[in-house]
Order: C-alpha cells, then structure tokens, then sequence
C-alpha cells in the first residue's frame, strides 16, 4: 500500500532535527601490512573526487612530533570559513606504506578523540601505524552541522570528512612522496551510516570502508519503540526469560507469561531483537531513544494524541494495559540540582554529563551540557507515585519557561533528572515554577512501529499486515525512518558505492538488529548483480553487542568485535592494493526476523572462531557441593583466517577469564581438557573464551578475535 505524503510544513526543520537525533543515538589484528604499489606506480580510483568549493583553504595551526601512544607527526588544522577540523597522525617514513584509516564517530564530534587514554587493543592511532598507515579523525564538521538549526546536512554526513581526507594526502606526498595514498573509512551505528553515505556519494575519496553495527533505513526510531514495549510489560519476568535461553534452560523463553506479554515478547524477536541479548534487561535502558524522541514529536505530534484518543491504536484499545504505568503528576519546583550539584549528591546522570569518548554506545549524549553550571535536574516539592519509568516529560506551567517540555530521563525520589534538553531553556526554570512529570508520550511511543509499516523488502514488518498486505493498524503521513537515515548519511544506502567495503554486524546486537546487515547486503546484490562477492563481504560476529569498546559490561556473555573490525580493515587494505580477496562472507539464513548462522565454523565462514563447550558430556552438569566438573572445549577457525592462539576459562562468572589451558601453536582446530572443583551450592555458567589471530601472534595487542563456548552448572 503506498503512504500519501504529507506536507505538515514541517519536513524541513524535522530533516534537521533528525541530523542531530540519528548522529547522536548511533552515539574498532595481526600482523603489518604488505606493500602498496612500488613508488612511482600510478594508482587512482575509477572516478577521480570532485573539489569542494566550501573546503577550498585548509590551513595548519599544529605541527610537532609526539612520542605517545607511539612515534607519529602530529597535524592538526581546519578549512577556513568552517567550523571543520582534523587531526593527522603520520607514522615515520620508515613505517608507512602508502594509507590511511579514517575513522567515523556516530555523531560530529572532536577531532581528538583517538589522544584519550584507551585499551591497546582499541588505539586507533597504534594500530594505524602498525598497519602501515596513518590516521585521521576530524570532528565532523562540527557541532553546527548536527544542530537545530543546521541547513546542510550533507557536510556532517560526508563533506566534511571527505575534505579532510582529500588534503591528508597533500600533507603526505609532501612528507612522504610518491603515489596517492589509498584511503580507507570506518566507523560503527551512526558512524556506519556514514561510512556507507560516503562511499555513495562521493566518488576517489575512499578506496574501501568497513562500516559496522550498521541499521536498516528503517531502524530508527522502531528498534527502540518495540524494545521499549517490552521491556515495560515484561518486567519482572525478565530472569525466567534469560534462564529460558541460558545454555541447560528451557529454551522456551514464553514459559510463564501471560497473553499480554507473550504477544510483546513475539513482537519483538519478530522485529529482530536477538532474545539472547535480554541477559542485559537490567542496564540497557532506552539507548539512543533519549536523543530521537525530541525528532519524533517534532515530526508527528499529532501521534501523541491520537494514541490515546483514536481506534486502533493501543492507548485508546486497550487502556487497561496502562493501569500503574501511566504518570500526570503536578508538583512545584522545590529547588535546581546543577552539574556540580549533581556530583557532590552522587546523583545518576549518565544521559546528561556530555561526557563520551566517540563510541557507538554513549555518541547519543554528546548533545548535553559539558558545564558544571547547567541544570540537569529539579527537586520536586512532593514525590512522583512510584512506577516503572522509562523517560517521560516536565511539562512547565507556570514561570519564565512556562509552555516548555523538558525531557526526563529518571526520577529518583523527589528528583527528577533530565534527558536531552536545551540547556538554555532549563535556565529559565526556578524555584516554585508549577510543573507536571507525564510520562504519556514515552508509553505512546512503545507502538509506534505499528503504525510505520514499510514497503515489503522490511519483513519483520509482515506481523502488522493483514491477509492482503495492507497494514492492520491506522498509518501515519510519513516515515520517519528514512528521514532519520537520510539526514545522517546523506541519502538512504543503495549499495551503489566505487571499491571494497567489508560490514561487520554483531549477533546480539540491541540496537542495530542483525537483520539489518541482510537488508543491505540485498542491496548491494541488486546493485552489483553476478560481481557483489567482488565489492562486498559481510562478517557477524556472535556474541557481541552494539558498542565498540573492547571492555565488555558482562565478559561471560559477550566478547568485543573490535579485533574483527581491525582484521576486516587490514584485510580490505589487501584487497583494494593487491586484489587478494578478503575470507568468504558469514553464512546464514534468515527467519522470522532472527539471523541464524551454522554450528561449525567450516559452514558459518567469516573470520570469528566458534567455541564448543560441554561439561561432563553435556550442556547442563548437576553435581553435589564439592564435586569435581571435566570441561571439553573445542575451539574452531574458519578456514584460510589464522589459527587458535588461547584458550581462557572463567569458572564461576567473574569475567576475568584467569585460567588458561595450553594450545599448540599453528592450529585451526584446538581441543582442552580441564577439570573444576566447585565448593558452593548454586548456578553457575562457566564459559570457555577462544582466542585466534591471523598471522598466530601471541603477542599482539591487535587482531585476537574471541568466541565463548558456555554450559551451566547446578551446584546443590
């Protein structure tokens, strides 16, 4: 069924909210590189990149040398007339090899990311270098072009960038000489939006990408409304949920729950939320909702009425599902709770301190105020009734800021602390102003999917049509999604690109659900036909969640893909400059919205190994306190990526993986043996951490691509 468009007059100022939401809720391996071409060799890309007259005066205002995290010339400059600026971290002559790496943020944001301290295994800057290139990172364009009022959000989603990239090859034929450097552009969510928009709107900039976590034109804002449903009626059966899909459960996760709420959990997994990934119910909160939901009433406030007032749409059919959740309370502004003020109380404001370091999974906050001085909460002169909030509205009805809404993130007694907010109109707030917390809209959102009901290629829509394909629910004027993907990528992706990009996707992905990998890698088939395996490749990683830190919140559940992404810009380096095709993309099929990959690392292919774990015999061992458990673990590479390099066990859940059993070197299939004694009655998940490298060096801090293999044991 087509969607009549409407004009609401809107559009226009929405398309940039949207830039600011999308670029915000977004918010990465063995061995040195061979050669590039000898010096002197001509090599260009098919389409030679056309000059941007907006960047057409690059200047230098830092030259020096540094010695940390390793040896490299530091440059840091800008465009005259912009707010754009770079930063390029050139290796010794000695060093280089004819490259660069050019890394993506979700979001506009500083140039001087890659300088704070890190893991060795996510420096950008090292691993650059050790790879034969150099680095660079720019912020974006800067905060203006991811703004309220921005008027281009072609310079944020690839202009800016590619600028930067063009004159770093300036600056490195004159250090270096020689041929044009080959350059090659990551970065992950909203970063990936990017990386993919470069590549397909512009031509010779970049050689080759490897985008990761990357969304569908479709995700935003529906990955985070359908979570958001069921995490609110499903809250308290979470834990039999998880024991459901631990290994030894169940493995029927609808055990115990009631009609309600076996119809949010099917929901959900239908759209693609990977139901192994609820183990992190507890912390992972709404995400980047915090940042689209200002867009989204922006581009449809007329949804926020119709919920709960118009047939066929859930707050008006079913009123009942909304006893004790929904929130109308009015009380006076007792006191302002600053920045500072905050910190002195200990009081929770992760969504507000502007504090992040570029990564997918904190970019979103980014938009919040740095200054110690701004409001960031209230002190409400009576407590709010105690229900399950997930964010919500100060709706302001007396005082200068009368009028206003001011999102809420939590309430915490009498405290309520702000989302994403203007700080500018919180400073008009004061002591006795008349307010009223609502949490309406926030409850309206968690359906909103159902009435944005795309074309068919979006199968996990298929579960809101009816028999003759037509939505079963009343339809909005518009699709935000690809507004949203628009605005961050300079177009919605088509899979028309010039050069090699390998996706990297994540199993347990939250946010980007792993079907979207599948959704564009359609569109890549459609664009290239019979040549896509000679542009693209596509990578899952299992285990592995949204973020691209190397430090993981639950070590026995999950394991970083950063390895993966460092292997897959080495490896489409090679590609690109010797024309050595990358390993084989993962193998799966898709079903009911989940990604299901085979059991064999021969079969599922990529470059992750697969870890096999059993405890006495089995996936479940029941013993008696102070019984000893024999673990087996086989740990699998994939053919033609490395070999086993470790082998780490964690016994009782602590996630420090302490233990290590001996492994040959030079293996592609490794099998240990240990036993275990536990002492104390109750659960536990041992788990088995498989560690392979290309190249089979031990010693580097790049490339160590991990699985888990995981069992129970019952302890009585």
């Amino acid at each position: 069924m087509k969607r009549a468009r409407k004009n609401n007059g809107i559009t226009g100022k929405f398309v940039r909210l949207a830039l600011t939401s999308t670029l915000l809720a977004g918010g990465i391996a063995g061995g040195t590189m061979a050669q590039g071409s000898p010096a002197g060799t001509e090599t260009t890309p098919a389409s030679a990149p056309i000059p941007d007259p907006v960047f057409a005066q690059p200047y230098i205002d830092i030259d020096e040398w540094r010695d940390a995290p390793v040896r490299h010339r530091y440059v840091h400059g800008g465009f005259k007339g912009t707010d754009t600026r770079f930063s390029f971290y050139f290796p010794p002559k000695a060093q280089y090899q004819g490259r660069f790496f050019q890394h993506f943020t979700p979001a506009p944001d500083n140039e001087n990311l890659a300088q704070q301290p890190t893991s060795p295994a996510n420096d950008k800057i090292s691993f650059s270098i050790s790879s034969g290139g150099y680095f660079v990172e720019t912020n974006g364009g800067g905060p203006a072009v991811a703004g309220f009022g921005s008027k281009d959000p072609t310079i944020g989603a690839y202009r800016a960038n590619a600028a930067a990239a063009q004159y770093s090859r300036v600056v490195a034929l004159q250090m270096y000489g020689g041929k044009r450097p080959y350059g090659y552009a990551y970065g992950g969510s909203g970063g990936a939006y990017r990386t993919v928009g470069s590549m397909e709107n512009t031509r010779g900039v970049w050689d080759g990408a490897v985008p990761h976590v990357l969304g569908s034109s479709m995700a935003i804002p529906n990955s985070f409304t359908v979570r958001m449903h069921a995490m609110r009626l499903l809250e308290g059966k979470f834990p039999q949920i998880v024991d459901a899909m631990e290994p030894g459960g169940s493995g029927d996760p609808y055990a115990g729950l009631n009609a309600e709420q076996t119809a949010a959990l099917r929901e959900v997994t239908r759209m693609g939320f990977p139901l192994q990934s609820w183990f992190g119910w507890k912390t992972m909160g709404i995400h980047g909702f915090a940042a689209l939901y200002g867009g989204v009433v922006m581009a449809d406030p007329g949804y926020f009425t119709d919920f709960w007032t118009k047939p066929g749409y859930y707050g008006f059919d079913h009123p009942e599902s909304f006893t004790g959740y929904r929130l109308q309370h009015k009380a006076a502004i007792a006191a302002l709770v600053t920045g500072a003020d905050a910190k002195r109380q200990k009081l929770e404001t992760s969504v507000t301190n502007g504090k992040t370091t570029g990564n997918v999974d904190d970019s979103y906050a980014a938009m919040q105020g740095k200054e110690a001085q701004y409001v960031v909460a209230i002190r409400l002169s009576s407590p709010p009734p105690a229900v399950q909030f997930l964010g919500g509205d100060l709706i302001v009805l007396s005082g200068a800021a009368k009028g206003a809404r001011l999102t809420l993130s939590r309430i915490d007694g009498d405290t309520a602390v702000f989302g994403i907010v203007d700080p500018a109109v919180a400073a008009k707030l004061a002591p006795g102003d008349e307010v009223q917390v609502d949490n309406s809209n926030f409850l309206a959102a968690q359906t909103y999917h159902r009435h944005q009901v795309p074309e068919a290629e979006f199968k996990v829509w298929d579960q809101f049509r009816g028999a003759d394909s037509k939505p079963i629910y009343p339809q909005r004027p518009m699709l935000l999604g690809p507004l949203f993907t628009k605005a961050t990528a300079g177009s919605v992706p088509e899979g028309n690109f010039e050069g090699k990009m390998i996706l990297v996707e994540s199993l347990w992905d939250r946010e980007a659900y792993p079907w979207s990998a599948d959704w564009y890698r359609a569109r890549v088939d459609k664009h290239f036909g019979a040549k896509a395996d000679d542009h693209f490749r596509l990578w899952f990683t299992d285990h592995a969640l949204h973020g691209d830190s190397d430090t993981q919140e639950d070590a026995i559940h999950t394991v970083s893909y950063v390895p993966v992404l460092n292997q897959a810009l080495r490896d489409v380096a090679l590609w690109v400059e010797k024309g050595i095709a990358p390993p084989a993309s993962t193998s799966y099929r898709y079903d009911d919205g989940q990604i299901i990959v085979p059991p064999t690392a021969a079969a599922r292919r990529g470059i992750q190994p697969v870890v096999v774990l059993k405890a006495n015999g089995g996936e479940r061992a029941d013993i008696a306190a102070g019984q000893t458990v024999t673990f087996r673990g086989t740990i699998e590479v994939p053919p033609g990526t490395g070999t086993v390099i470790a082998a780490e066990w964690d016994f009782e859940g602590t996630g420090t993986f302490a233990v290590q059993s001996p492994v040959k070197a030079g293996l592609r299939t490794a099998t240990v043996t240990i036993t275990h004694k536990f002492d104390k009655p109750g659960t536990y998940f041992p788990a088995l951490r498989g560690i392979s490298q290309r190249e089979g060096d031990r010693t580097t801090a790049f490339g160590r691509i991990q699985n888990l293999g995981r069992v129970r044991v019952v302890v009585k």
